[in-house]
């Protein structure tokens, strides 16, 4: 099937790895022109060299948890060309419990997860209505509807981008721009298996056992009962940005491999 993206300039937030590369690099695939962006330029660059035979490729490092941040992308974006899709996929995670989550860490998540995507948005959102094309894709979690306890912080943040999508594609209305969310299953990337290496020596286990211990406890409501891969959710991320998702606007689209227990 033919996506008609080829040539799209395409923006993904948090690309250097994980499901932000699968993002990129399937864009690339589809003929899109890709931007990847990271905190650290050796990690761009690793990620521009990697993705560079796929086509026209460049990178640009910033630190999205601040607007200088965020303005340097845009500046270095706007170099380069219009922006036709936007894929806000930067962000992390932690675990905490909740009376452990001090008010710097509300903070500085929000200020990642959400703000990126918030001042991203507003800078390329009146473009992309002024050309009547664009795409916008925040990728959320099944944390949106299903939050850990333990996460809380995390959870808000990804509801945060659901409600936030669905506001922007308001602004859409009778134009060929669209703005979704993507609900995605607990993956396996590098910040997963990093994070687990750090947490399962102290409780005396190895990462395939929590990796797989996974699904017996948190995870159970799962029909995939597996982590899915950062290709998988890269495939829906890359249908919701072509010309064939033209009647998906406001969407949350679930990718959660059935964790949700929910009809809607």
């Amino acid at each position: 099937m033919d996506l008609q993206i080829a040539d799209k300039l395409a923006l993904v937030t948090g690309s250097t790895q994980g499901i932000g590369l699968a993002i990129a690099k399937m864009l690339a695939s589809e003929g899109a022109r890709v931007i990847v962006n990271g905190r650290h330029p050796a990690s761009v660059e690793r990620a521009v060299e990697a993705l560079g035979s796929l086509g026209d490729i460049r990178g640009i490092a910033a630190d999205l948890s601040s607007a200088e941040g965020a303005s340097s992308l845009l500046s270095g974006a706007g170099a380069i060309g219009p922006i036709d899709i936007l894929i806000n996929n930067v962000g992390y995670f932690e675990v905490k419990p909740f009376t452990a989550i001090a008010d710097d860490d509300w903070l500085r998540i929000f200020h990642l997860n959400v703000m990126s995507g918030v001042r991203l948005s507003r800078e390329l959102l009146p473009g992309m209505l002024e050309r009547d094309w664009g795409r916008i894709v925040f990728i959320a979690s099944e944390q949106s509807a299903k939050p850990n306890p333990d996460m809380l912080h995390y959870a808000m943040t990804k509801a945060a981008q659901v409600s936030l999508a669905r506001g922007l594609a308001e602004l859409t209305r009778s134009t060929r721009v669209t703005v979704n969310s993507v609900l995605a299953a607990p993956t396996w990337s590098e910040g997963v298996e990093v994070f687990l290496e750090k947490i399962a020596p102290p409780l005396g286990k190895t990462v395939d056992e929590m990796r797989t211990a996974y699904f017996d406890d948190t995870g159970r409501s799962s029909l995939l009962q597996r982590w899915a891969t950062p290709d998988e959710i890269a495939a829906q991320v890359v249908f919701l940005c072509s010309a064939r998702a033209a009647a998906i606007n406001g969407a949350a689209q679930r990718v959660d491999g059935g964790i949700i227990r929910s009809l809607f």
